[in-house]
């Protein structure tokens, strides 16, 4: 057999200098090749020999693209299969043939060109590196002719030697990108497969003397105080150290003790520094702090930390993985903006400028290394690369590109081997090297239960009462495993609708010191833009092989806007709690790890039926972290008797930071003073009957059916009727692999979808109409004998609905409640409930009481593939009014509305938002209850409490139009 070409073979490259840490600013100078490169794309690897390398080659009549970027995001048609071809999704599936370490003769090969002069004031002497900190999967570099080697690592920076190669004018810099290689079986990271040159390119001139590589060391002793500071460089290099906050100057290798204040998420101090040797000076931030565990438990600077946190994919709907500095920016602020305190960076390290926004804002970071396997799991792990010796050179070579990287920087607290690779040798040797090379921080890694490897236990995707276990230690398991500190590396998919059980989760990680929190998968959907869809997924771009809208499973919506989810983890997690000290009085909880309460101000606001009475600051003592206060609320402003009344009180930010301005929320709650006071239901008026229709009060009815026509003037095109079906969401429908019940396909199996309804009497007496029916579907044995009740005062129309299940019910409904059609120009909404966003049984953290309003098209949530959504919990009253008419709702008890322009047949059908089309009838749904949400599109089911089994129910509505 012949020797296989370089781009098959297992090893990560030939050429590369040995990596080294990144840094921001340096006097040293530095010239950025981004921007518009000549482009060539070829179907295979050899279909086009070397010659585009040679400095005078025409490539004039090549195409363009932009460098950092995707080429199949580019080009002409880019926004579906075009000129480049097109994005293909897979969550664990290699898109191509399992034939380690050999990929398709089929492989797309970008040849791509940039010409550049150097600056005239590039030094003369020294010499100079090119960094390439990004490429999809692997490249051959030449410049000016010669070549300088090649590399595979996707998501790690590879640096070449070229100082001696460099001319003045008309330089030529020439790649070849492979789309596949035998680093593809290493890159099976559930994204989007993006090739291209996607991160920055830049040439860096390095001074004579200067060092390679720089170290900084920079603990923390909580007992006393104290920091400790020691700059290492490579080679003995001798420079110096001044840190000018802490009058410190010292030669590099000496190492210094002084009082300092420690850096850590919530107050996250960096001392600036510069590192001057050899010609270069190189600015430094430096933060003090110290990771251990201690009784198995982890801390950081002594103090138990609770990860608040997120996975990142890095992601941008028209760039893919390629992310500028403001993107990045955004993405931290938004986290910070929503009580986010960590960071896992899923499944590769970040672009390293964003690493250097966690140090600046205040962010926990995992950084994990460009490594999974996951497809060979459906293999069962047979040719996994992890464990065949073969391929330990390039592991290990990326164990070293990820720590040597982003080593100076205190957000990073773990090294993460990398993700879902099964177990093997090559993960030892791995762990064995970061150990070596740094023993400052811990070591994760998730797919070995032995924890063989690790400092910590991490998990996916456990059930609650698992965690509740581990919690009080009465696990089993190795004995070494009960010692370590646990997190949910992944919990509480965000995919779709959801998710579900966000609270029931963090109650545990809060009782538990052993339990320290986890990161939601994950931070956004990938969504990309597409010419029909708006955005589309898996599927949308002509792949074969793909995994639908699997890929959209984030909290943010791919423009990044904040998705309900995102809402409700931010009240979940919230770090103060907010909860009825007693009679007058609020329990205030500070819930940070090190921070105490000086920066945040509070306020009290009283509420009457929904409405503001009075507002007002409320004095809460600085608490130190873990510290509660009983704090006295004022005396209640005057109110009406009989009005159900609360205190909301709020913890805001007292100043601007760096991520939200003051007056920020960052905590609320809410406590009830009194119950409303329900009035004796109303005199009843008496029906009237003519031959074809029945009036009671303002209801007009057929007399047939006994169907509700019209209230007054206001015409009712589908009359209210039992309603048990919802378009199943992502997490209804569930994942095959999920040990739970999967309820989504078994209502469809069931006929939920399909239901029919029976009207076996239509009884008129004196005081109202009474209609008994029965809904079920075909070919079912079991049913719900519906029995709907109609009594008037003569001004409002009063349903009392009465549900009796039949049949042995075996799975839980969807919903229970009554569905109407109202006329489209119904477009303003005005309720008393609980808002301002959606909300279900197991996702109602955020939702708080008030009076709220919106439009009937800002009701619903916009998730990319159409399901459920917009449900408003807790409603007592809802209002649904165009200029000259409208309906009033009100709820005994109170009820959960859905308000859209199209029937849930239409949102179940449709496969992307585009298709859902508003109709000539506004559809409104009066839940008196809901199934919850769960998380098992990846994660567990619902919890037993939200189940909406088949049980005996009885609910009323009033209707009242409105003139």
């Amino acid at each position: 057999m012949s020797a296989l070409p370089w781009y098959e073979d297992v090893s990560p490259g030939r050429g590369t200098l040995p990596p080294r840490a990144w840094y921001a600013r340096s006097d040293a100078p530095a010239l950025s090749l981004n921007g518009d490169w000549a482009f060539r794309l070829s179907p295979t690897a050899d279909a086009e020999d070397q010659a585009f390398a040679a400095p005078e080659y025409d490539a004039s009549d090549w195409g363009t693209v932009a460098v950092p970027g995707h080429w199949v995001l580019q080009g002409k048609g880019s926004e579906a299969p075009g000129e480049y071809g097109g994005p293909a999704y897979t969550n664990v599936r290699y898109p191509f043939p399992v034939d380690p370490p050999r990929v398709p003769t089929e492989n797309p090969t970008g040849d791509h060109l940039r010409r550049f002069d150097l600056p005239a004031d590039w030094p003369a002497s020294g010499g100079a590196v090119l960094r390439l900190d990004g490429v999809e999967s692997c490249a051959r570099v030449w410049l000016n002719g010669t070549e300088l080697g090649e590399f595979k690592g996707s998501r790690l920076a590879h640096e070449f030697a070229v100082g001696h190669l460099l001319k003045a004018r008309d330089n030529v810099l020439a790649l070849r990108v492979h789309q596949w290689s035998s680093g593809s079986y290493l890159e099976d990271q559930d994204q989007w497969w993006l090739p291209g040159v996607f991160r920055d390119v830049t040439l860096l001139h390095r001074p004579e003397g200067a060092p390679r590589d720089f170290f900084v060391h920079a603990s923390y002793d909580h007992v006393t105080g104290t920091g400790t500071l020691r700059v290492e460089c490579e080679g003995d290099v001798a420079g110096r150290v001044t840190v000018p906050e802490l009058g410190l100057d010292l030669a590099t290798g000496e190492a210094v003790t002084v009082a300092v204040e420690p850096w850590c998420a919530e107050v996250p101090r960096l001392y600036e520094a510069e590192l001057a040797a050899g010609g270069e000076r190189v600015a430094l931030r430096v933060g003090f702090r110290t990771v251990a565990v201690e009784n198995g438990v982890m801390t950081v600077n002594g103090r138990r930390v609770l990860f608040r946190g997120v996975n990142r994919h890095e992601f941008h709907p028209e760039r893919g993985r390629s992310l500028d500095l403001a993107t990045m920016r955004e993405d931290v602020e938004l986290m910070k903006r929503h009580n986010i305190n960590a960071v896992r960076t899923s499944h590769y390290p970040p672009h390293p400028a964003f690493l250097d926004l966690c140090d600046t804002y205040g962010l926990w970071v995992i950084d994990e290394g460009d490594l999974e396997t996951h497809g060979f799991e459906d293999f069962a792990w047979r040719g996994n690369p992890v464990d065949d010796a073969r391929w330990t050179p390039a592991l290990l070579d990326r164990a070293a590109r990820l720590v040597e990287r982003d080593k100076n920087h205190p957000s990073v607290v773990m090294w993460s081997l990398g993700n879902e690779c099964g177990t093997g040798a090559g993960l030892t040797a791995m762990a064995r090297w970061i150990r070596d090379r740094d023993p400052s921080r811990l070591v994760h890694y998730e797919g070995d239960r032995s924890c063989a490897d690790t400092d910590v236990y991490s998990r996916m995707y456990p059930p609650h009462a698992e965690v509740d276990e581990i919690g009080r230690r009465a696990d089993r398991g190795p004995a070494a495993r009960a010692q370590l500190p646990f997190i949910l590396c992944e919990y509480a998919h965000a995919m779709g609708n959801g998710p579900g059980g966000l609270a029931d989760y963090q109650r545990l990680f809060e009782t538990y010191e052993r339990c320290q929190g986890g990161f939601v998968w994950e931070w956004i959907d990938h969504g990309l833009v597409h010419p029909v869809h708006g955005y589309g997924y898996g599927g949308d771009f002509g792949e074969e092989l793909h995994d639908g809208n699997f890929v959209c499973d984030g909290l943010l919506f791919p423009d990044r806007t904040p998705s309900p989810g995102l809402l409700e983890y931010k009240k979940v997690v919230e770090p103060v709690r907010i909860a009825d000290g007693g009679p007058g009085a609020a329990l205030v909880t500070n819930g940070h790890d090190v921070a105490d309460l000086a920066h945040l101000a509070f306020t009290w606001s009283f509420l009457a039926d929904g409405e503001t009475l009075a507002t007002g600051p409320l004095e809460v003592p600085a608490l130190a972290a873990g510290a509660s206060a009983r704090v006295d609320l004022p005396v209640p402003p005057a109110h009406r008797e009989g009005a159900e009344t609360l205190w909301t009180v709020r913890a805001l930010l007292a100043a601007d930071t760096a991520w939200a301005p003051a007056g920020h929320e960052v905590a609320w709650g809410q406590i009830q003073v009194s119950a409303p006071v329900r009035p004796a239901p109303p005199t009843r008026a008496h029906p009237s009957r003519t031959s074809d229709r029945i009036t009671l009060g303002p209801g007009v009815f057929d007399a047939r059916t006994g169907v509700l026509s019209a209230l007054g003037s206001l015409p009712v095109t589908a009359g209210p009727r039992l309603d048990v079906w919802r378009a199943p969401t992502d997490n209804d429908d569930g994942a095959p692999w999920q040990p739970d019940e999967r309820h989504g396909p078994l209502w469809r199996e069931l006929g939920l979808h399909r239901m029919r309804h029976r009207t076996d009497e239509v009884l008129l007496d004196a005081e109202g109409l009474t209609v008994r029916s029965r809904v079920a579907s075909g070919a079912s044995d079991v049913g719900l004998r519906t029995t709907y009740r109609w009594t008037s005062d003569g001004t409002v129309l009063r349903l009392a609905v009465e549900v009796v299940p039949e049949g042995e019910w075996r799975v839980p409904l969807p919903r229970l409640g009554v569905r109407l059609g109202l006329p489209a120009a119904l477009d303003r909404v005005d309720w008393y409930g609980a808002g301002p966003g959606e909300a279900y049984p197991d996702t109602r953290a955020a939702a708080r009481l008030g009076r709220w309003e919106a439009t009937v098209d800002a009701l619903q949530t916009p998730y990319l593939r159409p399901q459920e959504n917009g449900a408003r919990i807790d409603t007592r009253w809802v209002e649904l009014t165009s200029p000259t008419e409208g309906v009033r709702v009100e709820g005994d008890p109170a009820f959960a509305f859905t308000a859209r322009r199209w029937t849930t047949e239409q949102l179940d059908a449709a496969a992307h938002r585009g298709e859902l089309v508003p109709g000539d009838t506004l559809w409104l749904h009066l839940d008196h209850a809901q199934h919850g949400i769960g998380s098992q599109s990846c994660g567990p089911g619902v919890l037993p409490e939200y189940r909406l089994d088949a049980a005996p129910a009885a609910f009323s509505l009033s209707f009242t139009p409105l003139g």
